[in-house]
């Protein structure tokens, strides 16, 4: 008997009242406890309990048969061209062993990383330990063994953690983010720390705006936007350098990357995985997520990282995190796919009008869908405003709750902001009147969103993040074909409150009938040696201790 997705039960209106009660939190520091999303969720919906968190016990939900998947005969001969579930098939069976694995993908580094430029600090003697102490634990899950690619904004315990910038360049945290101590106690493996924008503000560069990592399939041409500043972990994946990788969402920069470089990924809805532990851009907008090959493997990754956390109130009082993995497992009706929910796709005016690669890509998409059982394609209309309520005057309203903590460090030494501090003032100069009518307009946006768009469909198909990364709705990337050079096009589905579960089941179903996920890009040129300096960032000047925090002043503006 097939479950109910957990988006048909929740209340919007107490999804409403907790966005607001958000707002309010950001403004005193997180200290307020948000109210429980109510709504009648059946226990055969949700994943098996016991989550693992970071406690170091497995994670039940990441065992079951629905996890693991056969490779495919062309993935064989590659170690690092297996997906997680290709791979956990193999390692499950003792055919292939978490060291073969790691050593496979760190002789990837070794040759192609000096062109990528997808890390900033590679773990190599680490990443090596862990598969050996892996090999010799009884398998747990699908993640046993699996090698990662951690976005530098994560604290990781012991090993920098410098979100790419001046200030955060000499601090090395005691604990791993919650997601990553996820991660790990499902038998996830760190690679290393990957390249990302100064704070999480732009495409990855140094502090100083040099750009750093390129678009795995335009390794040669730096021009070529390689998404938002998740973009050292969406090359790393991309580019065959780990199996998956997380990165962090405020304004596109998990399905904005994916996108760019055919892959998968998923920003799930805000509170779904902790922010405990990681660097912060926006108190209301951040979302931690993962950047994935498909979306059998994004589910995996999610149902590690996802539930509650006593450590951070936005993820308490939610719905249980749900059987992710078996919603991303395509469904058969005799020999053909089909929907494992009857779902209305929602194609928002124009969205696949003209003549451009990527219009006909989503001409060719929606009638690729159309085709699906299941599926139901709406035409729907915008709600009143959207394109003033999701454009720059009111999404600026984030920008004062990240220099708000740092107003003492703006004060005193700008050079700490490097490239990215023209934004920052923006935001200190904001006045609270601009703020509070911000989120009101935000609120106002999301009722619409969620009574006028979602009340003739279940996901909207759109081209970029706003405004579900606005609103803290879940969306996912998903690539949908290529230009006529070969650089990927992709679309993004936006969905409901905690409604992970539909989106994958989507983008399973379409990816079961396609094959652009299973492109990979070819190697780059040969380059003659390899960055000397790596996971070493440019020293501001002329003053190196000005503009940098200490640890405890970390500790004070991360918590």
């Amino acid at each position: 008997m097939d479950f109910a997705p957990q988006d048909t039960a929740v209340d919007r209106r107490a999804f409403l009242a907790r966005a607001a009660a958000l707002a309010a939190a950001g403004a005193v520091g997180g200290a307020v406890a948000l109210p429980e999303v109510a709504g009648a969720f059946s226990p055969d919906a949700t994943g098996p309990a016991g989550h693992g968190g970071g406690s170091g016990k497995p994670n039940p939900a990441l065992d079951r048969p629905e996890a693991y998947r056969r490779p495919r005969p062309e993935a064989l001969a590659d170690p690092t061209e297996l997906t997680i579930a290709e791979a956990a098939w193999l390692i499950r069976a003792r055919r292939l062993s978490p060291e073969e694995l790691v050593e496979a993908y760190l002789a990837r580094i070794g040759a192609h990383d000096g062109t990528y430029q997808a890390f900033n600090l590679v773990l190599a003697d680490a990443a090596r330990a862990a598969a050996r102490s892996a090999g010799r634990r009884p398998h747990s899950g699908a993640l046993h063994g699996i090698p990662l690619a951690i976005k530098d904004n994560y604290y990781t315990a012991g090993v920098p953690t410098t979100a790419n910038s001046y200030l955060f360049q000499d601090f090395v945290p005691p604990f791993d983010a919650t997601a990553v101590a996820r991660l790990k106690a499902a038998g996830g493996i760190v690679l290393g720390k990957t390249q990302m924008g100064p704070l999480a503000t732009t495409r990855a560069t140094t502090p100083a705006g040099i750009v750093t990592t390129v678009n795995a399939w335009t390794p040669t041409n730096p021009n070529t936007d390689p998404g938002g500043s998740s973009t050292g972990t969406a090359t790393a994946v991309a580019g065959r350098l780990a199996s998956s990788g997380i990165g962090t969402q405020t304004g596109g920069s998990i399905t904005a990357p994916s996108n760019a470089q055919n892959l998968t990924g998923l920003k799930p809805t805000m509170g779904r995985v902790s922010l405990n532990g990681i660097i912060p851009l926006s108190y209301t907008r951040d979302h931690p997520g993962p950047l994935a090959r498909d979306a059998r493997d994004a589910a995996i990754m999610l149902t590690a990282m996802a539930g509650e956390d006593p450590a951070d109130p936005r993820s308490q009082g939610l719905p249980p995190v749900p059987r992710l993995i078996e919603a991303a497992t395509p469904v058969y009706a005799g020999k053909q796919v089909k929907l494992r929910w009857k779902t209305r796709i929602g194609v928002l005016p124009g969205y696949a009008t003209g003549t451009s690669a990527s219009a006909l890509a989503r001409q060719a998409f929606l009638a690729e869908l159309a085709k699906i059982p299941g599926v139901t394609l709406v035409d729907v209309t915008l709600p009143e405003d959207w394109d003033r309520l999701g454009g720059n005057t009111f999404n600026n309203i984030r920008l004062p709750e990240r220099s708000e903590p740092f107003m003492p460090y703006l004060r005193t030494d700008l050079r700490g902001f490097g490239v990215s501090v023209t934004s920052w003032l923006q935001g200190a100069l904001l006045g609270g009147n601009e703020f509070i009518t911000g989120q009101r307009a935000k609120l106002l946006f999301l009722e619409r969103v969620l009574d006028q768009l979602f009340d003739v469909c279940d996901v909207v198909v759109q081209t970029g993040p706003v405004p579900f990364d606005i609103l803290g709705l879940p969306e996912i990337g998903f690539p949908i074909g290529f230009t006529a050079a070969g650089v990927p096009i992709g679309t993004i589905l936006g969905g409901l409150p905690y409604g992970e579960e539909r989106l994958l089941s989507v983008v399973a179903a379409y990816q079961e009938v396609t094959d652009w996920h299973w492109r990979r890009p070819a190697d780059p040129p040969a380059v003659a040696a390899a960055r000397s300096a790596r996971g070493t960032l440019a020293a501001p000047a002329p003053d190196e201790s000005r503009g940098r925090l200490t640890a405890e002043q970390v500790a004070e503006l991360t918590q």
